[in-house]
């Protein structure tokens, strides 16, 4: 099977990288089940890439039913160290506007029905978060913005991501909450990814690509579906472009990242007293302290 060392998860309006050349499907069957798509393989900037749809390629998925375990399970799979989350936003500043892009480096947890850890049915394992995100990979995304001097386009280095449970959008009362909480946008899927890879031990940052205010906006009335849309896609042709120049970057220097070692003191059971069943399921993030 084709291995890529670079993995990115695409959200709304990013269903594809067209850069892409030397394509390769992949489908992949995990013991968490089936990812949200297939994984496309192919080449950008020279390297080889794993690219798959957050909610699919027709977008049928809704947050709460993305299998976040099969989707890092199958980057695991495919040999992936490093992973770009693109991802639609809602902005809870004024100063954060449509179409600007966030590289958070904090997340909030607001989500209420996920399974956010490959752990338990036999091991207990407690990873560090107090950095959600990789703060080398992190800065390469945001380096890789800045130099792009994208039209339209302001970049905000670090802030905190609201991981909401959706598909509703907040209640105006939650989103002043989350204003007072100084969080800077609000997503519904990166949370999970992020917990989950740090498991896998593999390094992950986030690209926040804005759509709108969320609705604590006093023009947030006005806002329509179609200037939602027109948003996703400039947003989407941004992506492309700074995943690319991302690419490059990390090919040419990957960075380290401690997400790779986050497992040598998490894991507290006993590794010969995990279920044989348990360690099959999981021999993959396991088998290096085997």
């Amino acid at each position: 099977m084709t291995q890529a060392k670079i993995g990115i998860i695409g959200g709304s309006g990013l269903y594809k990288m067209d850069a892409l050349q030397d394509v390769e499907e992949i489908k992949l069957d995990t013991p968490f089940g089936s990812p949200s798509d297939t994984f496309v393989v192919g080449k950008l900037e020279g390297t080889t890439v794993a690219f798959l749809a957050r909610h699919g390629q027709n977008h049928h998925l809704l947050p709460s039913e993305l299998p976040f375990r099969a989707n890092i399970h199958g980057m695991k799979q495919l040999g992936v160290e490093y992973i770009i989350s693109a991802s639609a936003v809602g902005s809870l500043k004024a100063e954060v506007k449509p179409l600007d892009l966030i590289v958070p480096d904090q997340f909030i947890d607001r989500t209420k029905n996920r399974i956010a850890t490959f752990f338990g049915e036999g091991i207990v394992a407690h990873i560090a978060f107090g950095d959600p995100v990789c703060s080398n990979l992190a800065n390469i995304l945001a380096d890789a913005v800045a130099s792009l001097k994208l039209p339209e386009v302001s970049l905000h280095r670090g802030g905190t991501y609201v991981c909401m449970e959706g598909p509703a959008f907040s209640t105006k009362a939650e989103s002043n909450l989350y204003r007072s909480w100084d969080a800077t946008v609000i997503g519904m899927t990166n949370l999970p990814e992020a917990k989950l890879a740090r498991e896998a031990e593999i390094a992950y940052a986030t690209l926040a690509l804005v759509t709108d205010y969320d609705c604590w906006h006093p023009d947030h009335d006005s806002v329509t579906v179609e200037m939602v849309i027109a948003n996703l896609q400039h947003n989407g042709v941004n992506a492309q472009k700074v995943i690319q120049e991302t690419v490059k970057r990390i090919s040419s220097n990957p960075p380290k990242s401690s997400a790779h070692s986050a497992l040598q003191y998490s894991i507290l059971t006993p590794l010969d007293k995990v279920p044989t069943a348990t360690k099959e399921k999981l021999q993959l993030l396991l088998q290096k302290y085997l």
